[in-house]
């Protein structure tokens, strides 16, 4: 299903108990989206008029057809209240419009091997009643599968507080995550270090990175672009490279140290901060669940705001020695030990390998210019300069 397939968004009136318009493969009926509502709203009321609007832009995730925000009006007696939910719709790698870009030799391999419906899968686990006091995920009403391997989330609409990522909230996230770590830890023989384990970041480094990242960062044509020849150092051309050449013993490190799964994507703008308890986080788009070095978590934290231009890279030194601080502590709370030199290998390896070597917009090169484009090379020539800084220090 292509999201540009359905529904004009528009107001809707209840209807009798046909399926819901506006919503293409993930229709409800009336009566059960008035379910769904009365869930949301936590009491019955009466279905008034609603409507679908898409949430943010065209979906970039391999794995995310469309994501709708479903709201409207309910009636409590005479009184009228509002409502939203959230409906994501997630798909295999075969619908992903960019399918044809992996080569047709491992395609196949690819799109079986891609795991798209993880999320559903840990929403429906009994994961979100084991993460720590302070950290939820979003509340789940329904979940369908819609046939031809695509899956409709309905879920809470979380309305974001407006508050600013500061140094405390920051701290309290790592904290929180270093609980969950915890709960979820590996376990490990008394007196041996882990046996290695299969790692997503081994995936993404002998796919996206080896076969279209790493052939990009050794074009001349790439670095000859004005923008990146005026805004990056000489020197970070041959860095990149150099670090990408260390990278397979990252990956042998990483994977021997002590593990976890954790949220695995733990940006910011996923942890968002509900207006309702604003000293807490609802994860979302919980996805990458492969155990991974403990650590992991923070390097997303640290460099998701960083990437989006909403924090200066001349925070981030000391924003990054408080986060790994305040992840020690969280694994601390749960009574959970481990060596403060592991947690940082494990935050820096996997940054370096995840965001070292595409937070600079190699595409975009490619393409015509938009308005403020220039600035956004030079914000993310700083980022890869600092996680460059911080790979090539780890093989000192």
């Amino acid at each position: 299903m292509d999201p540009s397939g359905l529904d004009a968004p528009g107001l809707r009136a209840p209807a009798a108990d046909g399926p819901t318009p506006g919503l293409g493969a993930a229709a409800l009926t009336t009566a059960d989206l008035a379910a769904v509502v009365q869930e949301a709203v936590g009491r019955r009321v009466d279905l008034g008029e609603w409507q679908v609007t898409p949430v943010g832009g065209p979906a970039t995730a391999i794995s995310t057809e469309a994501v709708l925000q479903v709201h409207g009006l309910v009636r409590d007696g005479r009184t009228s209240l509002s409502w939203a939910v959230l409906v994501k719709i997630l798909r295999s790698a075969r619908h992903w419009p960019l399918i044809e870009v992996v080569p047709a030799s491992v395609r196949q391999d690819f799109i079986d091997s891609f795991q798209w419906h993880v999320e559903a899968d840990v929403l429906a686990s009994d994961l979100p009643g084991r993460l720590p006091p302070g950290m939820r995920t979003p509340r789940v009403f329904r979940i369908d599968h819609l046939g031809n391997d695509r899956v409709a989330l309905w879920l809470e609409y979380v309305n974001v507080a407006d508050v600013a990522w500061d140094r405390a909230r920051y701290v309290r996230a790592a904290r929180l995550l270093g609980r969950w770590a915890a709960r979820q830890a590996t376990a490990m023989p008394v007196g041996r270090r882990p046996a290695p384990r299969a790692s997503g970041l081994r995936v993404m480094a002998a796919g996206p990175l080896a076969r279209k990242v790493f052939p990009q960062l050794r074009d001349d044509i790439v670095w000859s672009h004005p923008l990146l020849a005026a805004t990056a150092e000489r020197s970070l051309r041959h860095d990149l490279l150099t670090l990408a050449n260390q990278v397979p013993a990252l990956l042998d490190r990483l994977e021997a140290l002590p593990g976890a799964t954790g949220h695995g994507d733990a940006c910011p703008q996923n942890l968002l901060v509900p207006q309702d308890a604003p000293d807490t986080f609802v994860a979302i788009d919980i996805s990458w669940q492969q155990p991974e070095a403990l650590g992991f978590d923070l390097g997303q934290l640290l460099v998701g705001r960083a990437h989006s231009g909403d924090l200066n890279v001349l925070a981030m030194p000391e924003l990054h020695d408080a986060l790994v601080l305040a992840y020690l502590q969280g694994l601390r709370d749960e009574d959970r030990d481990a060596d403060p030199a592991d947690v940082r290998y494990g935050c820096d390896a996997a940054m370096v390998i995840r965001s070292g070597f595409t937070s600079l917009p190699l595409d975009q090169l490619l393409q015509p210019p938009t308005p403020g484009f220039d600035a956004e090379v030079a914000r993310r020539a700083a980022l890869t300069r600092y996680v460059v800084d911080v790979g090539l220090a780890l093989s000192r």
